[in-house]
C-alpha cells in the first residue's frame, strides 16, 4: 500500500464503500432502474465476486463505481461512493480521470472493443504510462514491454509493436490486464474478464489475475455471471438480481450455506464433474422484471419455488443471519423465507402440499 493511499484513508477504515448508490436510466419506455440502491464495502487487498445474470445490473454498477457513468443527462446517479475516504461523487470529471490506472481501474470483458484496432499494442500501454508516471518515450516504452513480460505474454518486445488483431484472444485479454495494472492501482474491478474464451484460457487468465493482485497487494472486484468463476478466486460474494443485491456472505459460507434462493437456482445451475453425461441441468425458470416498473414485493417472487403471499406485496430487506449478526461481514440475505431455515421449509413444503410454484409447474424437493 503506498505512503500516499495510507494518508488519505481513515486507519481502519474500508479501501472502497458503496452506499445505497443506484443508476437510472432515462428511456422511452420510462425510467430503467439498473442499480437501485446498492450497498457493499471493499477492504484493502480483499477480492469481492459481484455474481448475477446478464441483465442483473453488475456491469453498470462497475463502471458507477469507476466514475465512467456520469450524472446528468438521461443518466440519474444517487447514492454515495468513497474511495480511500474520498466522496467520488463530489469530484470533479477531470479529478475522477485522475484516478483511473493510477488508483482505480478496470478491465473490460471485450479486448476487440477495448483496444483501438489502429494502435500498437505499446501505444495502449505507454499512454497511460506517460500520463500517470512521467515516463519519457523510452522509460515508457521499457516498462510496456516489462508489463507484458508479467501477464506472460511470450516475445513481449515483438509483440508490443504488433496490433491487436494479431494476437489470440487470450493474448489480447492478457494486454487488457496489462493497461490496468500499468500505473499499479489500488483498486482493480475486474468485468466479465474471460468472457468468449475457451475454458482452458479462462483459468489461465483467472489464475493470472489473481497471482498479480496478492503480488502488487491490490484490492479487486471480480464481476460475473457465473458462481464457479468467483469461487476460487475471491474472499467474499455479493449476489445481484434486478439492480439490487439480495445475498452476500464469505465464499465458501455462500457455497455452503446459500440462504436465498436465487444463489440455490444458480448453484444448482453450475455442471459438476461427477453429474451424468444425461444429466439436465437446472434452468431458472422465467426472466428478469421489467426494470421500467416499479418494484413491488421482492423482484425474484414470480420465478421463485419458495413464493409466498407476502413476498409479492412486500420487499424483504437485506439482514445478517443470526449466527454472522456480529461478524465483520455477516451473512446477509434479502429473503422472507430464506433457504434452509425453518421459514423456508414450511413455504416450500407448503408449496408442494398445493402443488403450485411461480410458473404453476409442480416443485420437485428432490432438486432442492
Amino acid at each position: 500500500m503506498s505512503a500516499e493511499m495510507k494518508k488519505s484513508q481513515p486507519a481502519g477504515a474500508p479501501l472502497l464503500t458503496v452506499e445505497n448508490v443506484s443508476t437510472h436510466f432515462r428511456t422511452k419506455r420510462g425510467q430503467l432502474r439498473a442499480v437501485d440502491g446498492v450497498s457493499l464495502t471493499l477492504d484493502a487487498g480483499e477480492m469481492l465476486g459481484l455474481v448475477g445474470e446478464s441483465g442483473s445490473g453488475k456491469s453498470v454498477l462497475g463502471q458507477t463505481i469507476m466514475g465512467l457513468v456520469s450524472d446528468g443527462g438521461a443518466t440519474t446517479v444517487t447514492g454515495e461512493i468513497r474511495f480511500q475516504g474520498r466522496d467520488m461523487q463530489a469530484l470533479t470529471r477531470k479529478e475522477q480521470q485522475a484516478l483511473w490506472g493510477k488508483d482505480i481501474a478496470m478491465v473490460f470483458q471485450d479486448p476487440m472493443t477495448a483496444l483501438n484496432p489502429f494502435k500498437h499494442i505499446g501505444t495502449h500501454l505507454t499512454e497511460s504510462i506517460r500520463a500517470h508516471l512521467g515516463l519519457d518515450k523510452k522509460a515508457a516504452r521499457e516498462r510496456a514491454i516489462e508489463l507484458l513480460r508479467k501477464v506472460r505474454i511470450p516475445e513481449p518486445t515483438r509483440r508490443v509493436d504488433q496490433y491487436p488483431h494479431e494476437l489470440s484472444g487470450g493474448m489480447r485479454q492478457r494486454v487488457v490486464i496489462a493497461m490496468a495494472l500499468a500505473c499499479d492501482p489500488i483498486l482493480t474491478i475486474a468485468d466479465e474478464p474471460t468472457t468468449a474464451l475457451d475454458v482452458t484460457v479462462q483459468k489461465q487468465i483467472l489464475e493470472l489475475l489473481d497471482s498479480l493482485r496478492k503480488e502488487m497487494g491490490m484490492a479487486g472486484i471480480l464481476v460475473s455471471h457465473d458462481l464457479g468463476v468467483v469461487a476460487g478466486q475471491t474472499d467474499r460474494v455479493a449476489v445481484m438480481y434486478a439492480g439490487k443485491i439480495v445475498e452476500t456472505a464469505p465464499t465458501r459460507q455462500l457455497f455452503d450455506d446459500p440462504r436465498h434462493p436465487y444463489t440455490q437456482a444458480l448453484l444448482a445451475a453450475i455442471p459438476r464433474i461427477e453429474s451424468s453425461p444425461h444429466t439436465v441441468l437446472e434452468a431458472i425458470e422465467g426472466g428478469l422484471p421489467d426494470m421500467t416498473k416499479p418494484a413491488v414485493g421482492c423482484s425474484f417472487a414470480t420465478r421463485c419455488r419458495y413464493a409466498q403471499d407476502k413476498c409479492l406485496t412486500t420487499e424483504p430487506a437485506l439482514v445478517a443471519t443470526a449466527e454472522t449478526a456480529s461478524a465483520a461481514h455477516p451473512h446477509q440475505a434479502a429473503c422472507h423465507f430464506p433457504v434452509g431455515t425453518p421459514e423456508g421449509i414450511a413455504a416450500l413444503k407448503a408449496n408442494e402440499k398445493a402443488g403450485r410454484t411461480a410458473t404453476g409447474r409442480k416443485l420437485d424437493l428432490e432438486t432442492v
